[in-house]
This record gives structure tokens, C-alpha cells and sequence, in this order.
């Protein structure tokens, strides 16, 4: 199995990061590289890197070797697309005066990369669902088919299961392509990473220019922290490039961020919250003399300590549950699972 590289932070073909998240993504992408032959369906918000898993389980499998094609369904016309993908023969239609061959068949021996898989029409679906099952693919205006040798990787950011009850999606197809499925996680979920990205994006920008690398205080650095990134990595790189070009070699303060990376009221609470969950701890530990032949109730008093935490945190954001899992450093559906099962006031 491909070796992971576990210091500081961890890289793995071509993304970065030390959050457990992003851990577990790696040794899955390393886990079903290796086996080479089954589909895989990616699955994240846009600008999370889909694109960089695909080509990580391409480049960590026994196809390596071969061609690593990729495909944007969203991106080609819908009358070119099914020509693109399968290719077609002399005379097919008009304008068609030599063969070509398709993305399909360039890709045998690799690995076929459908981005945007859940734009694709009904029609190219189903001879999409014949290269899967068949394992081989049908020129437009071609008398017989040919034989592939090709391991699919799909991606999107849409619900293909609502697509699927909504008759958009094939059914079939979907349970093709979802053998083995892989969650980009947006970066609002792993924080901990972005200061890690954020000098990767300044080293890489600052040594296209031979600049003196640029660096951000810690107010602007918790601010991008805090903020809830809809663009995911793409929209951090692409802040991390103008801040480079703006104030080359210079701090970035808070001020000198965009408006809407600057997040005033939250700069001081996750430091805040670290010193009441410390004063919280030291009242919460029992004195010496409670310790009896019996011991202490441990599970009631780690219970007492949480409800704690969480009502600091439901405070410090003014009631706001995903602000609060923030600043807890838990998913926001995790901390409403807890708010309930503990039937805290909210």
C-alpha cells in the first residue's frame, strides 16, 4: 500500500493536510488504488479536489502506466458529448470524414474520469452503463462494438440518489458507478488545515514571482479560519494568489483582507473558549478527599464537563449550533445529536 507521509501534516498526491478527515481519505484512496478495477463515485462540494482524488487513485494503481483521461460532462454540449466520449467512424454524420476514437477507448488501460457525472443525459447513461457492464464501447455509426479495458472514476457535487427518485439519473448506473464510494470533505469541516494550505498556496505563488514570501498575522489567520468557505480550496488558493500579488512580501493584517474574508466578532472566541474549557476543567476535577473506596462516578463527571463546553460554546456564538460546532471543533450535526440526546436548553 502507498505510504503515507505523517509528520507535521501529511501530502498525498498533490493535497495536503493533518485533520483526521483528510487522514481517513488518504488511506481509502490508498486502500482502493491498489485493487484497480472497480468503479469509484466521488462525491463534494465544487472546488474540494475531486479532480486531485481521481488522479491520486490513478497514479497509486496498477493502471498508472496507462492514460489518465479526464472528462467534464458539464463542460462539453450535449450533442458533442456522446462523439467525445464513445468517438464514431467515416461517415457517421455529416463532417465526420476520418475516424476517431472516443475518450473511452483512449483511456484503455487507465482510467476514465466523469467529472460532473450528473449532468449527463439519459441516452448517453445507458452507453455509458454498457462500458461498465460489457467492457466494451460503440462508436457512433459503427456496425460492431469494441472491447475496453478501462476502470471508471465518476464525480459530482449534485444528490445523485434525489436525482435518481427523481427519474434524472438511472438507477442501475448509479449502483455501477457507487461500488466504492469517496467523501471530499468541504473545508469549513477541517479548519485545522487551512493554515497548512495557506502557506503552500504563498510558497507556490511567491516563488512564481521571486518574491519575499508574504505571511498573515494571527487576528487575519484565525479570521479565514472562521470563515465558511462556499468555494472550498478553490476560493482559498485563489485569495491566497491576490493576497501574494497585493502585498508582496509584507504581513496581511485583518483589515487589509476582503470584507467578506473578516470576521471581527469571532477573532478573540476560540481562544476564549480554550480558557473557560481550562477554568471548566479545574472546577470540574474533584478534590482529593472525594476520592473514596468506591472511586468517582468517571462517566457521569466527563458528562457534567461536556454539558459544560457545550453551553460556553452555544453562548459565545449567541445560540448560532453551527458557529458553536466551530468553535468545539465538532460537525454541526454531531453537536445537535449531543444538544438532544443531553436535552440541553438551546
Amino acid at each position: 500500500m502507498t505510504t503515507l507521509r505523517k509528520n507535521r501534516f501529511s501530502s498525498f498526491g498533490g493535497m495536503i493536510g493533518r485533520s483526521a478527515q483528510m487522514h481517513e481519505l488518504f488511506e481509502l484512496i490508498a486502500c482502493v488504488a491498489e485493487e484497480g478495477e472497480s468503479t469509484i463515485l466521488v462525491q463534494g462540494e465544487s472546488g474540494t479536489g475531486k479532480e486531485l482524488i481521481a488522479r491520486a487513485v490513478h497514479d497509486g494503481s496498477p493502471r498508472k502506466k496507462g492514460n489518465f483521461v479526464p472528462v467534464n460532462c458539464a463542460a462539453i454540449p450535449d450533442e458533442l458529448l456522446e462523439s467525445e466520449l464513445f468517438g464514431y467512424v467515416k461517415g457517421a454524420f455529416t463532417g465526420a470524414q476520418q475516424s476517431k476514437i472516443g475518450r473511452v477507448q483512449f483511456a484503455d488501460g487507465g482510467t476514465l474520469f466523469l467529472d460532473e457525472i450528473g449532468d449527463m443525459k439519459p441516452n448517453l447513461q445507458a452507453k455509458l452503463l454498457r462500458v461498465l457492464q460489457e467492457r466494451e464501447v460503440e462508436q457512433v455509426g459503427a456496425v460492431r462494438p469494441t472491447k475496453v479495458d478501462v476502470r471508471v472514476v465518476a464525480a459530482t457535487h449534485q444528490n445523485l440518489e434525489a436525482l435518481v427518485a427523481e427519474g434524472r439519473f438511472r438507477e442501475d448506473l448509479y449502483y455501477r458507478l457507487a461500488v466504492i464510494p469517496l467523501q471530499a470533505p468541504p473545508l469549513r469541516d477541517r479548519g485545522e488545515d487551512i493554515p497548512l494550505l495557506i502557506d503552500c498556496f504563498i510558497e507556490q505563488f511567491s516563488r512564481r514571482k521571486s518574491d519575499t514570501p508574504t505571511v498573515l498575522d494571527p487576528r487575519a489567520l484565525q479570521s479565514l479560519q472562521a470563515y465558511h468557505w462556499p468555494g472550498n480550496v478553490r476560493e482559498l488558493e485563489n485569495l491566497v494568489q491576490r493576497l501574494v500579488i497585493l502585498h508582496r512580501g509584507k504581513k496581511v493584517t485583518l483589515k487589509e483582507l476582503p470584507e467578506k474574508y473578516r470576521c471581527e466578532d469571532l477573532q478573540l472566541a476560540v481562544p476564549q473558549l480554550q480558557e473557560d474549557a481550562a477554568r471548566v476543567a479545574e472546577a470540574a476535577a474533584p478534590p482529593e478527599a472525594a476520592w473514596g473506596e468506591s472511586g468517582l462516578d468517571f462517566n457521569g463527571l466527563i458528562s457534567e464537563f461536556e454539558d459544560r463546553l457545550i453551553l460556553q460554546a452555544l453562548t459565545r456564538a449567541g445560540g448560532n449550533k453551527k458557529e458553536a460546532a466551530r468553535l468545539l471543533n465538532l460537525k454541526r450535526t454531531t453537536l445537535i445529536e449531543k444538544i438532544k440526546k443531553k436535552n440541553l436548553p438551546t
